[in-house]
C-alpha cells in the first residue's frame, strides 16, 4: 500500500474542501472538519489500524518516529507541497494510533480578512507590553497573532522571534527580520527558548503558549524590559485571563504579579469562531484595552469589576462578547441560536437583543 500517496489525496481532499482539521482514527472512515462540522470522507474506505499507522508514519522522519514510539504523543508540522502546512498531533488510544490534523494556510491572512475588530491595529503599533489573545481550543488564535506579527513585518523594522511548539505559520520577512523557533527542534522548551530570548536583541517576542507559572513570568519580565509580548492562553474571558494568571502563582507572588500585569498589559483579546448564516465562521470578540481604572481594579485584586468598565469603555475600543454576539445577530451574519450557545450570558444577550 502506497500511503504517502494515500496521505496526500487526503491532505488534497481538506485543502479543497476548505476543511480546518482532518482526523485519522482507526475503525473510521477518514474524517474532515469544516466550518466547525465533522464529516466522513465515505468514499474512503474505514481505516484499519495498520493503515492509521502507514498513513502517520509516511509524515514522520526516523527521529520523530522513535520519540513518538518512545513517548507516546508527539507535535509537528507537515508541510503539504506549496499550498498549505499542517500542525499535526500524533497520539495513541486503545492501543491504536491517531492523528489530528490542523490546516494552516500558505497565506497568512490580514486583521480585516479575519473580520477581527480595527482596534487590533493599534496592538501591532505599540513598542513595549504584553498583547494576550485567549479563547477555546481551535477558535483561532494562533491565527490572530499571525495576522498581528505579520502586520508588524509589513510596516517596521524589527526584530521578531517567535517560539512554537510546533511552527505554525511560516513568515516572509518584510521590514522585520523574523526568526522562528520550534520548540523539539530548535530549543528543548519553552522556558530554555525564553531564557535565551532577552540575550537575542529582539523587539517583538512571540510565544506560541504560556503553559506554566515559570513562562508566565518570563514573558511578563520580557514585556517589562521594553519588549512587546504577544501570547495566547485557553481562557473566555479577560477577567478570568488575569485570575488563571495571578493563580498559577503562590498567594505570597500573587501581589507582585498583580502588579507586574497592571504596569505592563496593552490588552487581551478573548475570541470565539461562531458558524456563519452564509457558511464559513466568523470570530466574535471581547476586547480589553488597558486604561488606569482596569490597571487599578487588578492591582487592588478586584477583578470580578472588569467586565463592567469594558461594558461602559465602548468609545475607546472595548466590547464585551455579549455586544459581539448581538452586533454579529443584528448584521445577519450569525443566527440567534448560535449567539446564545456561545454567550457566556444568555440571559444578558437575549436583553440586548431586544
Amino acid at each position: 500500500m502506497d500511503y504517502s500517496a494515500w496521505l496526500k489525496r487526503l491532505l488534497q481532499i481538506a485543502v479543497l474542501e476548505g476543511a480546518s482539521d482532518l482526523h485519522l482514527v482507526a475503525n473510521y472512515h477518514p474524517t474532515i472538519r469544516v466550518a466547525g462540522k465533522l464529516i466522513p470522507l465515505l468514499k474512503e474506505k474505514k481505516l484499519s489500524m495498520v493503515d492509521t499507522q502507514g498513513l502517520v508514519f509516511s509524515m514522520l522522519t526516523e527521529e520523530q518516529k522513535n520519540r513518538f514510539l518512545k513517548e507516546k504523543e508527539i507535535d509537528f508540522s507537515f508541510e503539504y507541497g506549496e499550498k498549505a502546512r499542517f500542525r499535526v498531533n500524533v497520539f495513541f488510544q486503545r492501543g491504536k494510533i491517531s492523528a489530528a490534523l490542523r490546516l494552516i494556510p500558505s497565506k497568512i491572512p490580514t486583521i480585516e480578512e479575519l473580520n477581527l475588530p480595527p482596534i487590533l491595529h493599534s496592538f501591532t503599533k505599540a513598542t513595549q507590553g504584553f498583547v494576550l489573545v485567549t479563547g477555546p481550543s481551535s477558535h483561532g488564535k494562533s491565527t490572530t497573532l499571525a495576522a498581528m506579527i505579520d502586520e508588524i513585518n509589513h510596516s517596521r523594522a524589527a526584530h521578531i522571534i517567535t517560539i512554537e511548539d510546533p511552527i505554525e505559520y511560516v513568515f516572509t520577512p518584510d521590514k522585520s527580520i523574523i526568526e522562528q523557533r520550534e520548540v523539539g527542534s530548535d530549543t528543548h522548551s519553552f522556558i530554555r527558548a525564553l531564557r535565551s530570548v532577552l540575550r537575542e536583541d529582539p523587539d517583538v517576542i512571540m510565544v506560541g503558549e504560556m503553559r506554566d507559572p515559570e513562562s508566565i513570568s518570563m514573558a511578563i519580565t520580557a514585556a517589562e524590559t521594553g519588549h512587546l509580548v504577544f501570547s495566547t492562553l485557553h481562557t473566555n474571558s479577560a477577567a478570568q485571563t488575569i485570575h488563571r494568571i495571578v493563580d498559577s502563582f503562590p498567594p505570597e507572588q500573587q501581589p507582585q504579579i498583580r502588579a507586574q500585569l497592571s504596569g505592563s498589559l496593552i490588552g487581551v483579546i478573548s475570541q470565539r469562531l461562531i458558524p456563519r448564516i452564509k457558511g464559513g465562521l466568523i470570530p466574535a470578540c471581547e476586547i480589553m484595552i488597558m486604561t488606569p481604572a482596569i490597571a487599578n481594579l487588578i492591582r487592588e485584586n478586584k477583578i470580578h469589576e472588569i467586565p463592567l468598565v469594558i461594558e461602559t469603555s465602548l468609545e475607546i475600543g472595548m466590547i464585551t462578547l455579549n455586544r459581539s454576539l448581538a452586533d454579529l445577530v443584528k448584521r445577519g451574519e450569525i443566527s440567534m441560536e448560535n449567539a446564545l450557545r456561545f454567550s457566556l450570558n444568555p440571559a444578558e444577550l437575549t436583553s440586548l437583543l431586544k
